[in-house]
């Protein structure tokens, strides 16, 4: 940033500020509803939407609306949905002379001439704790590692990676029943807390609870890279904890999968069976053997521990119970489940 950037922005913002929203899924549409209404009371105004362009979806390939565009329309505020970022998007934005930038989820990296052309720069709203879980995958990999606390943090953008200045976080407990999905929406409704909780201090002029920018610690970064499909396979040899949490990671996407003699067996739900709860025999059995076949459905041993499988889904049928799956397939203790 420029040093009249870096001091606009250490100032608070005008009390009726004009700012620019950028964000595209699901995920930033409470952050839209919120800094609307914080405008409105404010006497502000977002100026306009920026989004990703429509994509074709369903069997029809019908053109569907962006989720932030969508609530854009409903809300009468100008959208603008560039396929990419040139010329005649800065030059458009240039036009608009907004203060402040509100970045979420928005799906591309800003030019470093965006970044400095509202007054008191970009802040985007990120679902980590930051320095911990930088990248596009900040949720899912929080569950997968089995974090027991998560969050979301209020940053300026810089030319980095998630590695701007963070001025406010909130945390978020996430609870042992808690997948990719479920997190998601508690991150989404407290990222739109975070932010007008973040604006508001960022208004009051010298009052010790101002809005303060603090570089990020070099200690504890950690990244959250974009998840592929190989990130939902089931390593039998790993605790069986570990994989009931990467269950919930790739959960819905990409999936928790194994393979079977027929194909790949898609993994819904799981259930961790700690070491001590299994018999000597259990014990001795291969990772990847099937060890019981309960009622809540088969029991397969991992290298600590085993996990019982209580949703599946098999190549090209319904999803069902570990159960119904268990007197259905032709299951055998002892054999591993790659076998069967």
């Amino acid at each position: 940033m420029s040093d009249i950037h870096e001091l606009l922005s250490s100032l608070p913002l005008p009390s009726s500020p004009r700012v620019l929203f950028m964000g595209t899924p699901d995920f930033a549409v409470p952050s839209l509803r919120a800094l609307h209404q914080w405008c409105t009371q404010r006497g502000g105004e977002v100026v306009a939407v920026v989004s990703q362009p429509d994509r074709p979806k369903g069997r029809g390939k019908r053109l569907q609306r962006t989720p932030v565009a969508a609530v854009a329309d409903e809300l009468k505020l100008p959208c603008f949905q560039w396929a990419r970022l040139s010329q005649e998007s800065y030059e458009s934005l240039v036009e608009l002379k907004y203060d402040l930038a509100v970045v979420i989820a928005y799906g591309k990296i800003l030019p470093k001439r965006y970044l400095t052309l509202p007054l008191w720069g970009c802040i985007n709203l990120h679902a980590s704790l930051l320095p911990a879980y930088r990248g596009a995958a900040p949720i899912q990999w929080a569950v997968i590692n089995g974090e027991a606390v998560t969050g979301v943090s209020v940053m300026r953008l810089d030319e980095g990676m998630d590695t701007g200045p963070v001025a406010h976080t909130l945390e978020c407990v996430i609870e042992p029943n808690d997948h990719s999905a479920t997190l998601f929406l508690k991150l989404a409704e407290l990222s739109a807390r975070a932010l007008t909780e973040a604006l508001d201090r960022w208004i009051l002029p010298g009052k010790e609870s101002a809005l303060r920018f603090v570089t990020q610690p070099t200690e504890g970064v950690s990244h959250a890279p974009m998840l592929s499909k190989q990130d939902g396979l089931l390593d039998w040899s790993h605790a069986a904890v570990e994989l009931e949490s990467l269950c919930r990671g790739v959960n819905p996407w990409p999936g928790a999968q194994t393979e079977t003699r027929e194909g790949t067996l898609k993994v819904k739900n799981v259930r961790t069976v700690v070491e001590a709860e299994l018999s000597e025999q259990q014990r001795s059995f291969p990772v990847g053997t099937v060890i019981a076949l309960s009622s809540e459905g088969p029991v397969i041993r991992c290298g600590e521990g085993a996990l019982i499988l209580i949703e599946v889904q098999r190549p090209s049928k319904k999803s069902t119970s570990g159960g119904d799956f268990s007197r259905g397939y032709p299951l055998s203790i002892g054999s591993l489940l790659r076998e069967c």
